[in-house]
């Protein structure tokens, strides 16, 4: 009896052994893994809204590659401990194998968005909140996972886009937001008085403590964008906070007329008509500028 003991207590020591050490090797593995993908989350620093969204996406990728490393680990350490069985798992890593190609090859189309995701969430490139352009679809961005993005573009409507369809993307609320006011002007109205009255417009819009918040640059006049016999251009440009220029360049031209009005400072009255898929001779082409 004690000899069959013993016996048993050779044969099974080693292998007892072995699996613990595949099991120290796995929870070690894990472990490494676990602080590994820790470095992707971006704590956020401050308790606005965009910060915290940045922290949850970020979590949420370090949570699924730690759940998808891990599997791999507790798999390989399984097939590994089966061999300790003498039980041959070959034949199921080839199944595995051929199952795995199999999915692969129909999901195409979903790891590539999987994979996009991954990359925008990454790389920081926009969270929920942030108004983007991809393609010719302008919006807010309402939703965003790894596989796909949605916004709200200016007709109210939710656009779905999947990840792996983006190739550029715009953000177009980074840093700052600008606009660019052009104002026809009638060809004998003074340049110089203009450009007063420009100025004038201008300091009165940053000197308004309810507007300089959003501003961060100008207005600033450029100057004469484009003149010809019927009126002149003069450009100013101004940089805003994210996503306001359009309310300032508005409120800008409010004031520009205002003080147009106050100085009595005419604007062209020559509406430019263009003419989309029409082509016109070398000799027709005066005879059309002279209509216009």
């Amino acid at each position: 009896m004690s000899s069959t003991f013993n016996h048993w207590l050779e044969f099974t020591l080693p292998h007892a052994l072995h699996l613990l050490g595949i099991l120290v090797i796995a929870l070690l593995l894990n472990r490494l893994l676990r602080a590994a993908t820790n470095l992707v989350i971006k704590t956020a620093g401050t308790q606005g809204r965009v910060a915290q969204l940045r922290e949850q996406q970020t979590r949420t990728v370090a949570g699924v590659l730690y759940g998808a490393g891990s599997k791999i680990v507790w798999a390989v350490a399984l097939l590994t401990s089966l061999r300790e069985f003498s039980i041959d798992v070959t034949p199921a890593v080839a199944l595995a194998g051929l199952g795995s190609l199999a999915i692969g090859f129909g999901a195409q189309s979903l790891v590539r968005d999987i994979i996009t995701g991954f990359y925008i969430v990454l790389e920081d490139q926009y969270v929920v909140g942030d108004t983007i352009q991809i393609a010719d679809n302008i919006g807010r961005v309402e939703h965003l996972t790894l596989r796909r993005t949605v916004i709200r573009d200016a007709r109210g409507a939710l656009v779905t886009i999947a990840n792996g369809e983006i190739r550029t993307v715009s953000n177009l609320s980074r840093d700052w937001s600008q606009a660019f006011v052009d104002v026809s002007l009638s060809p004998e109205t003074p340049i110089e008085k203009t450009l007063q009255a420009l100025e004038s417009a201008a300091a009165d819009l940053r000197g308004d403590p309810a507007w300089s918040q959003a501003l961060v640059d100008g207005p600033r006049i450029l100057g004469v964008q484009h003149f010809d016999r019927t009126s002149s251009t003069v450009r100013l440009q101004v940089r805003t906070a994210p996503t306001r220029q359009d309310e300032v360049a508005r409120e800008l031209r409010r004031r520009i007329q205002l003080e147009f009005q106050k100085q009595g400072i005419p604007v062209s009255s020559v509406q430019r008509i263009e003419l989309a898929g029409v082509s016109h001779s070398p000799q027709e082409a005066p005879q059309q500028d002279a209509m216009s």
